[in-house]
C-alpha cells in the first residue's frame, strides 16, 4: 500500500482547478489547428508536443486531487 501523505484541502482543490492561463490554452487550439491542417513547422510541433505533454501530466494529477475529493472530473 502507498504511504499516506496529508495535505491541506485548498492544496488538493487548488490542483484539481488546475487550468492552463487562457493565452497558453490559445496557443495549444491554434497549434493542434495548424497541425490539422498540416502547416506547423518544426519549431511548432516541438511547442505543441511539449504542450501535450504538460496537458496530459496535468490532466493525470487533476483526475487524482479530483477522486481525493470525491468530484468527478469535467
Amino acid at each position: 500500500m502507498p504511504p499516506v501523505v496529508e495535505a491541506p484541502l485548498e492544496l488538493v482543490e487548488a490542483i484539481a482547478s488546475l487550468r492552463f492561463p487562457e493565452r497558453t490554452d490559445r496557443r495549444l487550439q491554434q497549434l493542434m489547428d495548424r497541425n490539422y491542417d498540416g502547416l506547423l513547422s518544426s519549431e511548432e510541433k516541438e511547442d505543441l508536443e511539449a504542450l501535450v505533454e504538460l496537458s496530459e501530466s496535468w490532466s493525470l494529477v487533476r483526475a487524482q486531487a479530483l477522486h481525493l475529493l470525491g468530484r468527478a472530473a469535467g
